[in-house]
């Protein structure tokens, strides 16, 4: 029964993955220490590059209707391998359909055995 589970489930994440036009790469920021002067800084560091990904995009109006205009959200899904740790605060450029956009995690990933969800924002700075 397990096993026939772990089938059903790898060929579901075959499935999934088939749909990842994308590619992302996750910088974070790594604390240096200079010999020379002994001070430490931060520095931006490439932890993931080329890793196959998929951008999902909803639309959400909102029910408030004001004397302007509705106001409109977009909420920013990335889909990925449940292998792929990224951590919060991390920089993810995405590219995908011939256009990069920087983002940052804004939420805990929904993890599943065949992929992991992980709710996006547009990236501002770092934490």
């Amino acid at each position: 029964m397990v096993k026939a589970i772990r089938a059903a489930q790898g060929a579901a994440r075959k499935a999934i993955e088939a749909t990842y036009f994308g590619t992302l790469a996750v910088t974070e920021m790594k604390k240096d220490r200079d010999a020379k002067t002994k001070l430490t800084k931060a520095e931006p560091v490439v932890v993931l590059e080329n890793q196959p990904c998929k951008l999902s995009f909803e639309t959400l109006k909102s029910a408030v209707q004001t004397d302007s205009a509705a106001t409109v959200a977009q909420i920013t899904k990335l889909f990925v391998s449940p292998d792929v740790s990224i951590r919060a605060g991390s920089k993810i450029t995405v590219t995908q359909d011939g256009v990069t956009t920087d983002y940052t995690r804004s939420g805990v990933p929904a993890v599943y055995p065949t992929h992991q969800e992980i709710v996006l924002e547009l990236f501002k700075e770092y934490a």
